[in-house]
């Protein structure tokens, strides 16, 4: 159900912002702070482990997107746009997406959530974060992949 996981995902990424701008890391608070009439309890528990998850390796998720930034650190990024290479970051290390969809998600909350430049920083931070793990192709081609369940 790629809908639902798209759901998590977003909600996640609001999570991380939420996260990084109050310091709650409280996943009971996290989830009831969610809206029950818009996303079903099963994704809003996702997104709360996603989110946190996430959080918990974003100092690695940080040091690698300065390293391939240097101009733009970790505190120079707008709260969204760290949010949404913290949450990519996570889902490429941990196996959860593969790196391909990871990018597209996260291009596609860029679109929806950053500013106009955050879609090229976040699609370009990523692509190089992509192959130094390995991966084989960049998203910058517009093609979508799958996302395997």
């Amino acid at each position: 159900m790629p809908h639902t996981k798209q759901h998590a995902r977003r909600l996640a990424m609001q999570l991380l912002y939420q996260i990084d701008q109050s310091g709650e890391t409280d996943g009971e608070a996290l989830l009831t702070g969610l809206d029950p009439e818009h996303d079903e309890l099963r994704v809003r528990v996702r997104a709360v482990e996603l989110a946190l998850a996430a959080w918990q390796a974003r100092g690695e998720a940080d040091a690698k997107v300065t390293a391939i930034a240097p101009d733009w650190p970790t505190h120079r990024q707008p709260p969204v746009d760290r949010a949404i290479l913290r949450l990519a970051y996570y889902e490429m290390v941990s196996g959860h997406a593969p790196p391909k969809v990871a990018i597209n998600e996260a291009i596609d909350l860029a679109k929806r959530f950053g500013s106009d430049q955050s879609p090229p920083f976040i699609n370009g931070v990523l692509d190089k974060l992509a192959r130094g793990l390995g991966d084989v192709a960049s998203p910058a081609d517009g093609s979508q992949q799958a996302e395997t369940p």
